[in-house]
């Protein structure tokens, strides 16, 4: 049964012979291995051309900034997973992607969406009013504000300014790091509440302004935490941690629910 309109398959990615495989046209090779970098072999599969200098280094330094912070729940799920399934360590890599959402390391995807709908509200002209009516757009919807707010960076981002200054330095800041910051301007405004842009708005902010395809934002963060995702697996590996946060998580949660008469829940 066949599904969705029916179209000759193609693909411009990549295709091989018996003697030569092609890359976005090149010869892997004799073209690309050995001559590019990681991050501009992973700007021409995404854009279908290299990078120019800029684009490069504002990638390079995106997928540094967002790779690591600590023992995020992506990296826990995925400590915990090899602890229990140490032969599985693509499935342990696959749980701390699958742990990449809205909330935490995933959201890049939807600030970039909505950072891209108050240039395009703007039209060219000052975004602080396009900012404003985006926000209070999300606020009668009840809904969050993507890219802004964070637990532990209240004062700002560290990460975020970095790459607003790399953006200055290169000479590439455009719109949409107008945009951002005319949000993050607004939110006391609007909200009441003083919320500063994190990473996941900085992220889609200087990677839209050198021309980064808006469709593969999401897939920044996914690429940069898979390295460090590998790097806690393998010192799970040699020094592992992951049944003792197990336990820590158990030994926190209080049970509260029906029981025998007599029953104490174990708290070891």
């Amino acid at each position: 049964m066949k599904i969705g309109a029916v179209t000759e398959p193609r693909t411009a990615i990549s295709g091989s012979n018996p003697e030569t495989i092609i890359v976005r046209g090149r010869d892997l090779a004799t073209d690309l291995v050995g001559s590019l970098t990681f991050t501009e072999h992973v700007w021409l599969l995404v854009a279908g051309d290299p990078p120019s200098e800029p684009q490069r280094r504002m990638l390079d330094a995106c997928l540094v900034a967002i790779a690591e912070h600590g023992l995020v729940p992506s990296v826990a799920a995925a400590r915990m997973t090899l602890a229990a399934a140490p032969e599985a360590l693509q499935g342990a890599v696959a749980a701390g992607l699958l742990g990449c959402g809205s909330v935490i390391l995933g959201s890049s995807q939807a600030a970039g969406e909505f950072l891209h709908g108050v240039v395009e509200e703007a039209s060219g002209n000052d975004p602080s009013s396009a900012a404003r009516d985006a926000v209070q757009a999300l606020r009668a919807r009840k809904a969050a504000v993507p890219g802004y707010g964070h637990p532990l960076h209240k004062g700002g981002d560290p990460r975020a300014h970095r790459l607003f200054a790399l953006a200055k330095e290169l000479d590439v800041g455009g719109a949409h790091i107008h945009a951002a910051l005319a949000v993050e301007a607004v939110l006391p405004e609007v909200t009441g509440r003083d919320l500063r842009m994190n990473i996941s708005s900085a992220i889609p902010a200087v990677l839209l302004d050198v021309g980064f395809p808006i469709g593969a934002l999401k897939g920044v963060p996914l690429l940069a935490r898979t390295a460090s995702l590998i790097a806690h697996l393998l010192e799970e590996q040699l020094r592992p941690i992951g049944f003792a946060m197990a336990h820590a998580a158990a030994a926190v949660v209080i049970y509260d629910g029906l029981a025998p008469d007599g029953f104490v829940a174990d708290d070891n």
